[in-house]
């Protein structure tokens, strides 16, 4: 009786193995010429983060890294980091060509908001907000190759000024 249990056993174990166990896999969010970097918990408020994230929007990979690189915001270092972070992914995990790309989404987040007390005057308290923000950066590989812009006066030479017929 008891090596029929066992046997199956066995045989339902193998039925079992050849059903998936587990969750499937979940379906790519982004197209296949794009890359995520997310950071969760940044110390600053939405808004000032929103700043630094919406000047670099659209902007080639290259040109919002020097933006960020030269910007007088504090947070600005942070979204530096998260856009090396999506330009690295996009390299090393989707095999996408690191010159072609642009960023084409920077979205900020709230968080959760941290709330603290200061002492003050006649026995009260003064509310200290200190909120946290989440920050996601997409990259994509634009299909044309980036145009280099030339300057001004360079293009002002370029052109030929109209002669006036008499």
């Amino acid at each position: 009786m008891r090596l029929q249990e066992h046997i199956m056993g066995i045989q339902q174990i193998k039925r079992l193995k050849k059903v998936k166990m587990g969750k499937e896999s979940k379906k790519r969010r982004l197209a296949e010429n794009c890359a995520m970097a997310v950071d969760r918990s940044v110390r600053s408020s939405a808004q000032k983060l929103n700043l630094v994230a919406q000047s670099i929007r659209g902007m080639d990979a290259s040109k919002a890294l020097l933006q960020l690189q030269f910007s007088r915001k504090r947070i600005a270092g942070e979204v530096k980091k998260v856009l090396q972070s999506a330009i690295a992914n996009a390299e090393n995990n989707h095999d996408l060509d690191i010159d072609k790309l642009i960023v084409s989404e920077a979205y900020v987040g709230k968080a959760l908001v941290m709330k603290r007390f200061r002492p003050r005057a006649r026995g009260r308290g003064g509310k200290i907000l200190k909120p946290i923000s989440n920050l996601t950066v997409v990259v994509s590989e634009s299909e044309e190759a980036p145009k280099q812009e030339t300057p001004k006066k360079e293009a002002a030479k370029q052109e030929t000024p109209k002669q006036e017929e008499d």
